[in-house]
């Protein structure tokens, strides 16, 4: 009996499959219909919006489609016009993509090829879109670190080519307020420099003085972005906890944005790198370093963060003042876990190398944390 318009009408229509190999120039896609054993189409485009919207509008007329494309420098400007155009797409994250061992070859094409055959098979993971307001608000705060970068950088050129010189201060440590004396001093006319090296020191630590006043003014204005409601009470917990600033709770808040998406602290562990690699077989059991395959912006906060605990477990002025108003449960977690980290570290620190130590208690602070942050909402960030 054959089926009436109306019941055909109705009947699901197929699912196509695009991968997406995206670079600054030019989009490689893959398009792989559920049914078919290979890709039926290969075209390269240019890295043009409304040429990319024609393609999809004619293969859409085929079936429903669905596209992903790698993570990347691209950004989530393709992602987000294909959601403008009703198109189904996610991104990937590169360091979870299945590798073949035995292959050695790696083009575009192939990439494409592959980035369609593992979509349709389940066997990708998707990173978590950020909204366009928190997005720019993750960047404010990545570039303050990228200052911090700088400024090592610049300290650097300049206590290297003191060196060379000759000049090296003796009278203490480096960048303490005598220090910075001395090299205003070097500055001055009356420097024992030679006129060309005065005047190269002169460029070099001008260098300095203007990155240290757009980290300050970065600071100021991070400042104001944590006052904010969608960022408030993030950084509020957060902030209970020894060796978290107001700029380590930026970068954690910002970077994880919503904690409920991590079932268990391991998930949250292994999202920042911080879980060991392991080497096992039959009952041969091996674990090596951590990972380090996650969010490198966290992991650095963390672990700057598990340095604290080898100190005995103290409540300082600051931290007293930053756990001022905040729920008495979350206050004693983070009294426990100064405790219970100091602990960890004395045991560790006792066998292994003090690096290896501090790596461990960087984990462990993980779980303190996700405990405190699981039950927040997640408000959205209002537009810049």
């Amino acid at each position: 009996m054959s089926s009436s318009p109306a019941t055909a009408s109705r009947a699901p229509r197929s699912i196509i499959y695009l991968g997406l190999d995206v670079h600054k120039d030019s989009i490689t896609i893959a398009v792989l219909p559920a049914a078919a054993k290979s890709p039926t189409r290969l075209e390269r485009l240019p890295n043009d919006l409304t040429k990319l919207k024609r393609l999809l509008d004619r293969l859409a007329r085929d079936g429903e489609l669905r596209a992903c494309y790698e993570a990347s420098g691209a950004g989530y400007v393709l992602h987000r016009a294909l959601r403008d155009w009703d198109y189904a797409c996610e991104v990937i994250a590169p360091s979870l993509i299945p590798q073949r061992a035995g292959v050695q070859r790696k083009h575009d094409k192939r990439d494409a090829c592959e980035l369609a055959r593992l979509y349709r098979a389940g066997e990708l993971t998707a990173v978590r879109i950020p909204s366009e307001a928190e997005e720019r608000v993750r960047d404010v705060v990545r570039c303050r670190e990228t200052f911090q970068r700088e400024i090592l950088k610049s300290r650097h050129y300049i206590l290297k080519f003191l060196a060379r010189r000759g000049f090296v201060y003796r009278d203490g440590t480096n960048w303490c307020t005598p220090h910075l004396r001395w090299l205003e001093h070097l500055t001055s006319d009356g420097s024992p420099l030679a006129p060309a090296d005065r005047l190269v020191f002169r460029e070099y630590h001008a260098l300095l003085a203007y990155k240290l006043q757009r980290r300050d003014e970065l600071d100021r204005q991070i400042e104001q972005l944590a006052l904010t409601p969608a960022l408030a009470a993030a950084v509020a917990r957060l902030q209970c906890f020894r060796g978290i600033s107001l700029h380590g709770a930026m970068v954690l808040a910002t970077e994880i944005v919503d904690w409920q998406r991590f079932e268990r602290p391991g998930q949250l562990a292994a999202y920042l790198g911080l879980v060991s690699r392991e080497y096992s077989s039959g009952d041969r059991q091996h674990r090596g370093s951590i990972t380090k395959a996650g969010n490198s912006h966290c992991r650095h906060v963390l672990v700057q963060a598990a340095w604290t605990y080898h100190y005995r477990p103290h409540l300082s002025v600051e931290i007293r003042r930053r756990q001022q108003g905040q729920p008495p449960a979350i206050v004693a977690h983070a009294w426990k876990a100064q405790q219970r980290l100091h602990q960890r570290y004395t045991h560790l620190a006792y066998r292994k190398q003090p690096q290896i130590a501090v790596v461990a208690v960087a984990r462990e602070l993980v779980g303190f944390l996700w405990a405190v942050m699981r039950d927040l909402a997640v408000p959205e960030v209002a537009a810049a």
